[in-house]
């Protein structure tokens, strides 16, 4: 049984509220992969009715991330190893162009920003949770310095995509402290207005990320 939560306001009680609702549980992790979504303990947990709940779902089934199973209903979708692959591929495409055109757009006070979010990631090595979230709105703060409203739709739907990954590589301390690092190259070059190099910066940022991605699919349940 899900916990339930506290009484939402009215406006969170209909289909686009708990559809936002939904997709920050999954965001978080709190609905992995293959969970169960039963109408019933969503709408507990929500504190709404079943009905703006049903409308969510069939909303997050209609973008990939909801399918059903045999015997079970309505289940968070799973990405397969070629699907994970694909993913990485076009995202280390995506960001590295969000990096390059950052370089030359992003303006004195963005980039004053982004220098910001990486020393305050540096306070929040070891706690994975927080360290993620804060990753996201880099990330974002990169695309919206980019300039570019059809890549920013690219990106937009990347980000549904990458809600399937389940837990983040950013809970495990190395990685963390890594990516913060890698973050601190990309603001760098940046800063210097050179694209080449905030798209190299980007890109292995990402391959580093998908190196991470492989070691935590391929730890053994107990973490050997």
């Amino acid at each position: 049984m899900l916990p339930s939560a506290q009484p939402v306001p009215p406006a969170r009680s209909t289909g686009a509220g708990a559809y936002e609702m939904l997709l920050d549980a999954l965001t978080r992790g709190d609905l992995a992969p293959g969970s169960r979504l039963r109408e019933a303990e969503l709408a507990e947990r929500f504190g709404i009715s079943r009905t703006p709940v049903r409308e969510a779902l069939k909303r997050l089934e209609t973008q990939g991330l909801v399918t059903h199973e045999p015997h079970h209903g309505a289940v968070v979708a799973r990405l397969d190893y070629s699907a994970m692959v694909e993913l990485y591929h076009m995202r280390e495409v995506l960001e590295g162009t969000a990096a390059f055109l950052a370089a030359t757009h992003a303006t004195a006070i963005e980039l004053e920003a982004l220098h910001d979010m990486v020393a305050a990631d540096r306070a929040l090595l070891g706690d994975g949770g927080r360290l993620a979230h804060s990753n996201r709105l880099f990330h974002r703060q990169i695309h919206r310095a980019a300039r570019n409203r059809f890549l920013d739709a690219m990106l937009d739907n990347m980000r549904l995509s990458l809600v399937l990954l389940g837990r983040t590589t950013l809970s495990v301390p190395e990685r963390g402290a890594a990516a913060v690092e890698e973050h601190a190259a990309i603001v760098a070059a940046i800063a210097a207005r050179d694209p080449a190099a905030a798209e190299a910066a980007a890109r292995q940022h990402i391959r580093n990320a998908f190196r991470a991605r492989l070691a935590l699919e391929n730890r053994t349940p107990d973490g050997a």
